[in-house]
């Protein structure tokens, strides 16, 4: 039997075909398989060595084809998407990433607030991350965080709030303050990363000098800042270091608080979380007579709104295509 025609395919469908052809369950060789029974025993025996010699040629030779054609087709693929990067170009094909812009954005209008920017570890311990939180251990809301831990006990820090503490611990009020930064979680989806970037904020001052008519008041300009001309309500909510809590919604900057899929039909889209401190916080970092209020906000969510991207995971695949649609 020929089988050069084997070596004559241009493309893999065209293998393919060639391949059911002799290979498939109608194929020709199947097909002299299947009349082996018609013959003699001797006969019988006689063929079907040919025909094994013959299947696994054509099999060798249809395998190391398939491999001849992908390595083609990748080279051609790699020499479409090739890059000079020493090449001179007038017109830069790049952009600052959106999660840069939008983490730039943020602490812009902080900044201009007169509120300081903080850092602090990524590598954590228990106190700092949790506990000084009013987050003891075996607390429940402890399970609301996928945590990465170490054998010493210490963690990749799950929110940016220890920070909050660092600073507490290390100045006295008033404190006006955010802290962006990286942060680190069990999780990965559509909308989830192991690795994802959270701004929070925090003003301590005597009580008489914070409420929570001011922090509704800062937040509502923030959004603004960053939506444009967009409504904003506050929903009651739970975390373990405010209290009172709440949600912080805008109406969908898409369909203009009509109802579409991106907002469940609801209008609106959650996009922080605040409220006043917990007094169980000002008692861990030996604070007295003081009040305060703190927010959080993942960067990726607000970036994800920005420059309405649907998966969160094509931010960090290094895409050039993605930055050239988004300068």
């Amino acid at each position: 039997m020929d089988l050069s025609e084997i070596k004559k395919a241009l493309t893999l469908d065209e293998l393919e075909e060639i391949r059911v052809k002799l290979l498939g369950k109608k194929g020709i060789i199947t097909q002299k398989f299947k009349e082996l029974k018609n013959l003699a025993p001797e006969e019988r025996k006689r063929v079907a060595k040919e025909l094994n010699e013959l299947k696994e040629r054509a099999t060798t030779l249809i395998l190391q084809k398939k491999k001849e054609l992908e390595e083609k087709l990748l080279e051609e693929k790699l020499k479409l998407e090739k890059i000079d990067v020493t090449l001179f170009n007038p017109k830069p094909t790049g952009a600052i990433h959106p999660i840069t812009d939008t983490m730039n954005k943020i602490i812009d209008f902080f900044t201009r607030l007169n509120f300081s920017v903080e850092t602090g570890p990524l590598v954590e311990d228990d106190f700092h991350n949790f506990e000084a939180l009013n987050l003891p251990k075996y607390h429940p809301a402890r399970d609301m965080q996928d945590t990465f831990y170490f054998n010493d006990g210490n963690l990749l820090r799950t929110h940016t709030s220890p920070v909050q503490i660092r600073t507490m611990l290390s100045q006295k009020p008033p404190i006006r303050m955010i802290s962006p930064g990286a942060v680190f979680r069990r999780d990965y989806d559509l909308t989830h990363t192991p690795m994802f970037h959270q701004v929070e904020g925090l003003v301590v001052d005597k009580k008489e000098k914070v409420s929570f008519a001011n922090l509704k008041f800062i937040l509502e300009s923030f959004l603004v800042h960053m939506f444009g001309d967009v409504k904003v309500r506050f929903r009651p909510s739970f975390f373990p270091f405010t209290e009172p809590s709440a949600e912080v919604d805008i109406s969908c900057i898409f369909c203009k608080g009509e109802g579409c899929r991106v907002c469940s039909y609801t209008g609106w889209l959650e996009v922080l979380g605040c409220g006043v401190v917990d007094p169980n916080v000002f008692k861990a970092v030996g604070y007295n007579d003081v009040s305060g209020y703190a927010f959080g906000l993942g960067v990726e969510r607000f970036a994800m709104l920005l420059n309405k991207i649907n998966d969160l995971r094509i931010m960090y695949e290094g895409d050039i295509r993605l930055m050239e649609q988004l300068k």
